[in-house]
């Protein structure tokens, strides 16, 4: 089942004679389920598709259908409820509240849309993030491994269509690394959660089903690494 299609998307910045293409006419479809690693050089584009797919930078052409939805075809305003109930996003430096516990960070997206607190997918999410203990405390009393489990359990309190994660381990050390993406997986493998990780990792992308390379802001390889 198709879960993401993008069609002939482009991002220009500036006009004229100072205008940079981002991304030049990509195209490609993801499935339900899978793991794919957005790799390329430093300027390729690969942090910008993210940000498009996630619905926080707007294309200057093209389509991105999430679940069959049009995003781009929603007004503000409801694009910001498909991004919050549909998206899941994960960055590399957290962005967690700092005045919020980790319970409440972790809640913070259903909060925002008025729904009731899922205890149970809470407790769950605690548990398997390694969390339960720290459950009351605040980002700063929290490592950097931490932080991030807590941001991955925010993106998934929703049981979004999408995982976008962009360089989600780009601030970590190796050991806190290989446990994030440890656990990327597991959702990924467990629940048939869809994921898609930018990563300048050779050994992070080598672990996805399917390596997209962009370089100049076009696909110059899809190459599908295991079923």
């Amino acid at each position: 089942m198709e879960i993401l299609r993008v069609e002939n998307l482009t991002k220009v910045y500036g006009k004229g004679e100072t205008a940079v293409t981002a991304l030049d006419n990509v195209s490609f479809s993801v499935e339900k389920g899978e793991f794919v690693a957005i790799v390329g050089p430093s300027g390729s584009g690969k942090s910008t598709l993210l940000h498009i797919l996630g619905g926080v930078d707007f294309p200057t052409s093209g389509k991105v259908y999430i679940d069959g939805t049009d995003i781009y075809s929603l007004d503000r305003s409801r694009l910001a409820i498909f991004r919050r109930r549909q998206i899941g996003l994960i960055y590399q430096f957290y962005n967690l509240i700092p005045v919020l516990d980790v319970e409440e960070n972790i809640m913070l997206p259903l909060l925002l849309d008025g729904r009731k607190e899922d205890k149970a997918r809470l407790n769950e999410l605690l548990t398997t993030l390694g969390l339960k203990d720290r459950a009351k405390h605040l980002p700063n009393q929290l490592s950097g491994g931490q932080q991030q489990r807590v941001a991955i359990g925010r993106a998934l309190i929703t049981n979004p269509a999408l995982i976008l994660a962009d360089e989600p381990t780009g601030n970590l050390d190796s050991k806190n690394s290989a446990e994030i993406i440890e656990l990327l997986k597991l959702y990924n493998q467990k629940y048939n959660q869809t994921l898609i990780i930018v990563t300048h990792d050779e050994r992070i992308a080598l672990q996805a089903s399917r390596i997209i390379s962009l370089e100049d802001g076009r696909i110059v390889s899809d190459e599908v690494i295991r079923p």
